[in-house]
């Protein structure tokens, strides 16, 4: 352990001196590679309708069962990493950037409704071969599974929803910003990105301070294809996606932080009002994103939830 630490130190240290803002990155780089090291997740990629799609995955436990974790908007596949380290030689999973985040392609000329992303998801897991599987989905994540479980109940063992987006009756701070042309989900400056994190997130995990400069310099990069793809998941019918909900017969657990400023907390009892059997789960004093702010105990509720 010692050892460990102080060959991390030393490489910093060397890193530090050969620039700052080189520093940054490569420390960025190497504190994500660790991070997915931990979890037992390797960075992988591949070519889907001419699009390069990266993703996460387990790189033991092949023969396991598999779980898919779908990110939400202006979000990546690290949102996932810390939960996923949970499921170590327990499942084979599977987190994926999808088409305009992360580090997957960013094309302004395609279209990311709702719809549009659900068909991506599918060729992207037909191209890995993934044919039966657990999803869970995250925020606008959340919505897609939820429009993916309906559209191929064969392929979707159970479905795990944290703080879906799609249903809306309940008002929520972020629709008072919209309502004023504001939108604190989409980082124009270094100030937008801190008050993002204050305002997505509850419980905020420890993240060090060179990380947090590049993930905001990427945010201010993404932000046109953020603003692209926000306007086009904003043409989802809400009644369309109500008459969705009914018919879903796989297993459900919808797991939602009460303190959410995103998407109101209280629109979950509609989902599980709706969804046939489904499981609610509230959790005190969390925020938009449970995989993040809880992840060992999102990792319990969805371990309880599946083995039952």
């Amino acid at each position: 352990m010692v050892r460990s630490l102080l060959l991390i130190l030393t490489v910093t240290i060397q890193l530090f001196l050969a620039g700052c803002s080189d520093f940054k990155h490569k420390f960025t780089d190497m504190a994500l590679k660790s991070e997915r090291d931990r979890a037992g997740l390797a960075y992988k990629s591949v070519e889907v309708d001419s699009m390069n799609i990266v993703y996460l995955e387990s790189n033991s436990n092949a023969s396991a069962e598999t779980m898919v974790l779908i990110h939400g908007f202006g979000a990546n596949k690290d949102n996932w990493v810390r939960m996923a380290a949970q499921f170590e030689d327990e499942y084979h999973v599977v987190i994926i950037d999808l088409p305009g985040h992360g580090d997957s392609s960013k094309d302004l000329q395609r279209h990311y409704s709702y719809n549009d992303q659900v068909d991506y998801l599918h060729d992207i897991l037909s191209k890995l071969n993934i044919k039966r599987f657990h999803l869970a989905g995250n925020s606008m994540g959340g919505a897609i599974s939820t429009l993916y479980t309906a559209a191929y109940p064969e392929q979707v063992a159970t479905l795990t929803l944290f703080d879906p987006a799609g249903v809306f009756q309940f008002e929520s701070e972020l629709a008072q910003y919209l309502a004023k042309n504001e939108n604190p989900l989409i980082v124009k400056n270094s100030q937008d990105f801190t008050r993002l994190m204050d305002f997505a997130l509850e419980e905020k995990p420890f993240i060090p301070w060179p990380v947090t400069d590049i993930l905001a310099e990427k945010a201010m990069a993404n932000q046109q294809i953020n603003a692209k793809v926000w306007e086009d998941i904003r043409t989802l019918d809400p009644q369309m996606f109500l008459g969705v909900l009914l018919k879903i017969t796989t297993p459900t657990l919808i797991i939602w932080g009460i303190e959410d400023k995103v998407i109101n907390y209280k629109n979950a009892e509609i989902f599980k009002q709706n969804i046939p059997n489904a499981k609610l789960e509230l959790l005190e004093h969390i925020g938009h994103a449970p995989m993040i702010e809880v992840p060992e105990t999102s990792a319990n509720l969805m371990r309880t939830f599946i083995k039952s």
